[in-house]
């Protein structure tokens, strides 16, 4: 069985936007993903996260190709938000007084089954409920 993982916005913005040391790190985790080594969630709040940019500068090519690239994304669930990620969002939220966006994307990792949570914001290394890497 896969290991399981949740990620942050932030890795597939590396991936599509992104050059230097970080996109690589992305590509090479999204890639393990690709082929069924890890097994991933990203919540669709993150599509949402993605697609403002583009839409701002009204790149809707990009949009277009964004939405395909996820939506065809071996091995990655994207996930809305249900009762269960409500609840363990709203706890993290009380517990540590992170900002709703990403209590939704720990609380989705969670809901998953997966056993970290991947990002590059170091401020969400004080989450105890799962263990948080930085890309």
């Amino acid at each position: 069985m896969a290991q399981k993982i949740g990620i942050d916005t932030a890795v597939f913005i590396y991936l599509f936007e992104g050059s230097g040391v970080f996109a690589r790190r992305a590509e090479e985790l999204l890639h393990r993903v690709e082929q069924g080594t890890v097994e991933a969630v990203f919540s669709s709040i993150g599509v949402i996260e993605i697609l403002t940019g583009p839409k701002k500068l009204k790149k809707y090519d990009l949009v277009a190709q964004y939405k395909n690239h996820l939506a065809r994304f071996p091995h990655l669930t994207i996930m809305g938000i249900n009762e269960h990620i409500v609840d363990i969002a709203s706890d993290l939220r009380a517990r540590y007084g992170i900002a709703t966006p990403d209590a939704i994307h720990i609380a989705t990792a969670v809901d998953f089954g997966a056993g970290k949570f991947i990002t590059n914001d170091r401020s969400l290394r004080k989450i105890k409920e799962i263990s948080v890497e930085l890309l």
